[in-house]
């Protein structure tokens, strides 16, 4: 029996891995058929770029949105607070040009 992948990708179009173990910086794990180099220490369950992803850009897991990103990320670098911004933290802010919708 072979060892679990070290990333796990939850959908095919998902920029990121999820981490089934710890991974060492420098660690070369394959995914796909594709060979990533670990930037950095990554703990079980953190995520992982699988691609480059842009500054500003939505990242998603298992298709669903969960930040965007603050910087550009390199494939093989974990993703998290350091380089994501949550979707999930509501604001009270508007965007220019939007406004509160009022209830009626």
């Amino acid at each position: 029996m072979s060892a679990p992948p070290a990333l796990l990708r939850l959908a095919e179009t998902d920029p990121i891995g999820v981490a089934t173990r710890d991974l060492a910086a420098g660690e070369q794990v394959v995914l796909d058929g594709v060979s990533l180099t670990i930037a950095e220490p990554v703990k079980l369950g953190h995520k992982v770029a699988l691609r480059p992803i842009a500054a500003g850009e939505r990242v998603h897991k298992y298709r669903v949105p969960i930040g965007s990103a603050t910087t550009a990320i390199e494939p093989g670098a974990a993703v998290h607070t350091h380089n994501l911004k949550s979707d999930y933290i509501p604001t009270y802010t508007l965007q220019p040009g939007e406004e509160f919708a009022e209830e009626h």
